[in-house]
């Protein structure tokens, strides 16, 4: 079997590398986010095709996750178990990203709505090639307890950054001088966003280091085995489940992260048809994602790990998600017509929820798998990423349909200048409300959760006897 790399300090160079990889993987769905926009305002999908769009792609990519995670964590090679996938991922994931946003309005909505779903496959595609060996990268970094979450800290810090950056290409894409239209600003951004990331996402394929998993005893990964295969994805998926600390890790990421997601294209309508009247949002949807990413990477990110420390990383959870529910209220009342600068006060709070999440989560999967091993013998941090991350993008599909059918329910109307104020106030409920339900019932959840740093130090120390005996 494969023994995870035991330093208790990882090379900063490492943790940047994997970090990096993480700047890549929340830069696609960052700038995706952005661009979606252009579909409603200048190529006209209607809500139910902005909600297909999520959906169909992200439920493919959900079940191609558990098959890659098999893959990678049985995969023979002189470079490892990962390396070779994540470089391979990367490249389809760019290339796809780039093809798959040259749109041409004058073809009209249905024939880029069929071009946009099949394109998108591909995507998806490339990007489980690319993100379950390189999640699984990082879980197999370091078995200490606190350097699990410092690794995932310095990552997310990283990651972050998407966040800051991406919302600046609102400002780009409205600059007449520059584009000529949002699909024009569109089809070239798209190009050179997917080779920067590209670039990015290959780094930890390139400099983190593994070992040759040539001789270790895995699974066949041939065409003869594979009804085989299948039955142990499906075995591992029930022994990984049955692990309760595993699964409310799951279901609250799920929570938080989809109640976030199925709103946060809000964001800009609220910005642009109720502060504004239609009129004009001038850098104001820029820097309601801005500011909040900066205080995420510069203030919040950075508390949370010390919060983790001092207290232990299920409180640490709870205090930074019950945080960011006052953020929420906040935006209730914080969003002015006429006073766009007033919900920047709430963004700190909100920050807290995101901020804290993938830190957090991450760093307790780690602790999890640990928990596997001890039960079964087999380390298998594919399997495990590609769970704890098909809950994410399965719940991203739900969200991205649900963002769809909210925007049928309260009546928006695409392409139109302006938008009634009932729209618009039924719309500002939604995007409080239903992460504040999300955040609350996921605060539920890991209330009981019960792997602490004592058992998890105890866990750490049984499995080292175990290794020395094999």
């Amino acid at each position: 079997m494969s023994i995870a790399l035991t330093h208790k300090r990882v090379p900063f160079g490492q943790k940047f590398a994997f970090g990096l990889g993480m700047l890549a993987n929340q830069l696609f769905p960052a700038v995706l986010g952005i661009f979606t926009v252009i579909l409603v305002e200048n190529l006209g999908f209607p809500g139910w095709m902005l909600g297909v769009i999520y959906f169909v792609p992200k439920l493919f990519d959900a079940i191609t996750d558990p098959i890659m995670g098999f893959i990678t964590d049985n995969t023979k090679s002189k470079w490892g178990r990962r390396r070779q996938y994540v470089f391979i991922g990367a490249i389809i994931t760019g290339s796809a990203f780039a093809f798959m946003w040259q749109m041409y309005a004058n073809d009209g909505v249905t024939y880029n709505f069929i071009y946009f779903l099949v394109s998108s496959l591909f995507f998806y595609l490339g990007i489980t090639i690319f993100s379950v060996p390189y999640v699984a990268m990082g879980y197999e970094m370091s078995d200490d307890f606190h350097e699990r979450t410092d690794i995932m800290a310095t990552a997310q810090f990283i990651g972050q950054l998407a966040w800051v950056f991406a919302p600046w290409l609102w400002v780009i894409m409205g600059d007449r001088t520059m584009f000529t239209s949002g699909e024009v600003a569109t089809r070239t951004l798209a190009i050179y966003v997917a080779i920067v990331c590209t670039i990015l996402a290959a780094v930890p394929a390139i400099f983190i280091k593994s070992k040759s998993s040539l001789n270790e005893n895995y699974e066949p990964l041939n065409l003869k085995s594979i009804s085989r295969s299948f039955d142990l994805i499906i075995e591992g998926f029930k022994e990984a489940l049955k692990i309760v600390p595993f699964r409310k890790l799951c279901i609250a990421t799920f929570l938080i992260f989809n109640s976030f997601n199925t709103t946060a294209g809000f964001s800009y309508f609220i910005i642009k048809y109720y502060l504004h009247n239609g009129t004009g949002e001038g850098l104001w949807p820029t820097l309601f994602g801005s500011v909040g990413a900066i205080f995420t990477t510069v203030l919040i990110i950075p508390i949370v790990s010390r919060m983790s420390k001092l207290m232990g990383k299920r409180k640490a959870f709870l205090w930074s998600q019950g945080i960011s529910i006052i953020g929420y209220i906040l935006l209730i009342f914080l969003f002015v017509p006429g006073k766009p600068y007033l919900f920047l006060f709430a963004l700190p709070f909100i920050s807290f929820g995101i901020g804290s999440l993938f830190t957090l989560m991450m760093s307790m999967t780690s602790d999890v798998i640990d928990i596997d091993e001890l039960n079964t013998g087999k380390r298998r941090e594919g399997i495990f990423g590609a769970i704890f991350w098909w809950m994410v993008k399965f719940g991203a599909a739900i969200a991205g349909f649900l963002s769809g059918l909210i925007l049928s329910i309260v009546a928006f109307k695409s392409g139109e200048p302006t938008q009634t104020y009932e729209t618009m106030f039924q719309l500002r409920l939604f995007f409080s409300g239903i992460p504040i339900l999300g955040t609350l019932t996921a605060m539920w959840v890991m209330y009981t959760y019960d792997v602490n740093e004592e058992k998890a130090r105890e866990t750490t120390a049984q499995l080292m006897i175990n290794r020395a005996k094999k």
